[in-house]
């Protein structure tokens, strides 16, 4: 029988403990990272010269609005509904993620927008406003909203606005989406 030695031992000791703790600590994070709730009560997209920029902070959003880039991004080429690349403007605790970022799941399709949702879409020289996340998706695909509210120049730098409709509220003003609009907008 071979005789261990007191430092091999400690060392085979050692070893076994730092994997555990390391595993521990790594299903820990993992742990967190699911727990942590994902902002799926607003979505902003910029469709700009075969770009389109997605959003779920609206300070993101606002600071793209007005320098024309973001701090941070993932970028993924071509793969837009017509080939576009896609951008997704990270907030600062998003840069290193690499899952459980709201924007990406709502997009992709993994994470479902919250019952009260709001959704701006700017996209040739229009604002769609939306309260449905499956009626934006429609629109980024079909690249139009069939049924829609018009209101010419209304928007902050005096852009149309075109608020989605759809069969439950197609003959009526959309006056709940258009307060909304201006609220958050500042109008």
């Amino acid at each position: 029988m071979k005789k261990i030695t007191l430092p091999t031992l400690g060392l085979i000791a050692a070893s076994v403990l730092l994997t555990a703790c390391g595993g521990n600590v790594k299903s820990n994070d993992s742990m967190a990272a699911q727990s942590a709730p994902m902002n799926n009560d607003d979505l902003y997209e910029v469709h700009d010269d075969g770009r389109i920029y997605v959003f779920d902070d609206r300070d993101v959003y606002e600071e793209f609005l007005t320098v024309g880039e973001t701090s941070f991004r993932k970028v993924r080429i071509g793969d837009g509904p017509k080939g576009e690349t896609v951008v997704f403007g990270l907030t600062n605790e998003d840069k290193k993620k690499m899952s459980g970022i709201a924007s990406v799941e709502m997009f992709d399709g993994d994470l479902a927008g919250a019952e009260d949702f709001y959704g701006e879409m700017r996209m040739e020289g229009r604002i769609y406003v939306f309260q449905s996340l499956e009626e934006m998706n429609t629109a980024r695909v079909v690249g139009e909203v069939p049924l829609r509210y018009t209101d010419i120049a209304s928007g902050p730098k005096g852009e149309t606005v075109v608020y989605a409709l759809n069969n439950e509220n197609k003959k009526q003003q959309p006056s709940d989406l258009i307060a909304k609009f201006k609220s958050v907008n500042g109008l």
